[in-house]
């Protein structure tokens, strides 16, 4: 038996690589190198952080025979509020300022095609003084705290 000296080194086994190891660009390249296989594949939303549960009703809407739509606000609406508006002599962006929406959203309530948000609403009648919901539509808003007619 030969005796082995201070400076040979002996390495019984070479430790694989751990799997956070082996998916590193430094591993990879040189697999690349050596000409091994390797798999690279692209996960679909990966490190996305997106819940990966379906929504309740999906299997409501795929039974529901008719065609599904959003309500939107009618055109009198838009006319009362454009008609309001101009009275004010406010164009559609003082009145989106005032409001703290965008122009566009101004635009959509007048054309009709505004999904109706109550809140956004309210701010319009507050700041063109005139009723927009129900059926006095186009009377002048009350003040609050003042006493109704």
């Amino acid at each position: 038996m030969a005796e082995a000296g201070w400076d040979d080194v002996t390495y019984l086994r070479k430790k694989t690589p751990k799997a956070a190891e082996s998916k590193s660009e430094k591993a990879v390249s040189q697999a690349f190198r050596k000409g091994e296989e390797v798999d690279t594949t692209k996960k679909f939303t990966a490190a996305t952080n997106k819940q990966k549960v379906a929504a309740k009703d999906t299997a409501k809407l795929d039974r529901e025979t008719e065609e599904l739509k959003h309500e939107r606000v009618t055109l009198d609406f838009g006319r009362t509020l454009q008609q309001a508006r101009t009275a004010k002599g406010m164009t559609q962006k003082d009145l989106a300022t005032k409001i703290n929406e965008k122009p566009q959203v101004v635009n959509d309530y007048e054309s009709g095609r505004a999904i109706p948000n109550q809140a956004i609403i309210g701010k319009l009648e507050r700041a063109v003084g005139v009723k927009l919901r129900g059926k006095d539509m186009g009377s002048p808003l009350n003040p609050p705290g003042s006493k109704k007619k």
